[in-house]
């Protein structure tokens, strides 16, 4: 293989979970630590001014990202955050307009339970079905939309599976049907080109850690022209960022990701160009030597970095301890003593062996191709392993069709 000499263990390959902090990153909030650590809401000193500055100068850097005006920019402690303002501060604000809110079954946790928690306060939630290749399907999302409809929350990239949805179409829509459009961009900006403008996106979830910043911060974009959004604040306090959203800015994060962003915005045609030939390299050197592999959703409309394959009849788990010098992560999560596949993989209509089956392989900018030559090898040799040892692979091989196979009952008594 040749390249194993050039590559240092344990190798990172998760940057969908988190992204290392670029280092410049570090040097930008480095002096917000030390010299310069003034509250930013300190009006009367310079100690104050000094980090609002800063402050000012991140929600900038942020919104010219997104094709933004800085006042768009409320900043939160993370996506998380954002998705939750967004939805119920929509939820609360325009109840007197309807009840009626659309999202997919494929969005993050976050979405989907901040969603469940609304149902149970007397809102309509519709979950629409994704095709299977992750998209959704614009006519069912038009069906769906009444006169009660006041948001629909769709994610711009997917997580687990990188799948781009159609977030210019979805918008029109929106906004052709005066229906509010919230999107959670936390795995697409800085990745992808994104314009809120263009886009036709009313809200959007933002956030520090997927894009080369510090953990614990991010942001929410809130239209404030055509249409004027307004949210009821989820946080109660000292009426911060605009009243929405209240607590002490965390001043060092908030210059992180304004950095973050500043060089992404620098970097992202290169960026994606060079991630998607790594991971190019790495499906097609698994692809070129084993059989039964599967890429999990669209091709075409997905993330430059991410790639999430399925190998038939190899275990998911056994899979991930096989290549425990590699971090990536499996179709399965490991809640409370069972082991869910992953909900995602399976509205996609994928089998519970085929979404145990799953490993996600995000790759960032930090990776290399000696890294990915190494990854490919050793997933290549692990799988090859692990399929030797499974009777199903075998009879596979002789040709038998496995799905008219009758199994012997176990006895009742067992």
């Amino acid at each position: 293989m040749g390249s194993d000499t050039a590559v240092k263990l344990p190798i990172y390959m998760d940057n969908h979970a988190t992204t290392r902090t670029d280092p410049r990153v570090v040097e930008a909030m480095l002096p917000y630590f030390g010299e310069i650590y003034g509250n930013a809401a300190s009006r009367n000193h310079q100690f104050g001014w000094a980090a609002e500055k800063a402050v000012e100068d991140a929600r900038e850097q942020i919104a010219k990202l997104i094709g933004a005006s800085a006042k768009e920019i409320v900043f939160t402690s993370g996506a998380t955050e954002s998705n939750n303002l967004a939805i119920k501060g929509v939820a609360e604000m325009y109840r007197e307009k309807g009840n009626h809110i659309i999202t997919e079954v494929t969005e993050h946790k976050c979405v989907l339970e901040t969603c469940k928690r609304l149902e149970k306060h007397g809102y309509r939630i519709t979950f629409l079905p994704v095709q299977k290749d992750g998209l959704i399907d614009l006519n069912q999302l038009k069906d769906a939309i009444t006169d009660q409809t006041i948001l629909v929350s769709i994610m711009a990239a997917n997580n687990e599976i990188g799948i781009l949805q159609p977030i210019r179409e979805i918008g029109k829509l929106c906004h052709e049907k005066g229906v509010l459009f919230h999107t959670d961009a936390a795995q697409a900006v800085g990745k992808v080109p994104f314009n809120v403008i263009e886009d036709n996106v009313d809200l959007v979830s933002l956030s520090g850690h997927k894009v080369y910043g510090p953990k614990g911060v991010g942001a929410l974009y809130v239209r404030r022209r055509n249409p004027r959004v307004q949210l009821v604040a989820q946080m109660d306090g000292g009426g911060q960022e605009r009243g929405m959203r209240s607590s002490t800015l965390n001043v060092t994060g908030i210059v992180g990701m304004g950095k973050a962003f500043e060089l992404a915005q620098q970097e992202l045609a290169e960026e994606s160009a060079r991630l998607l030939a790594l991971r190019e390299s790495l499906r097609t050197q698994i692809e070129a030597v084993l059989d039964e592999v599967y890429v999990n959703g669209s091709l075409e409309h997905r993330l430059p970095g991410n790639l999430n394959m399925s190998f038939a009849y190899v275990e998911g788990e056994s899979l991930l301890m096989g290549i425990n010098d590699i971090a990536v992560s499996s179709g399965s999560a490991c809640t409370s003593a069972t082991l869910e596949p992953s909900y995602v993989l399976k509205a996609l209509g994928a089998g519970d062996e085929m979404a145990h089956s799953s490993i996600r392989f995000g790759v960032g900018r930090f990776n290399t191709q000696a890294e990915v030559d190494y990854v490919a090898a050793k997933v290549v040799e692990v799988v090859k392993r692990l399929r030797e040892l499974s009777p199903l692979y075998e009879m596979h091989k002789e040709g038998v069709d496995l799905s008219k196979v009758k199994w012997a009952a176990e006895p009742a008594n067992q």
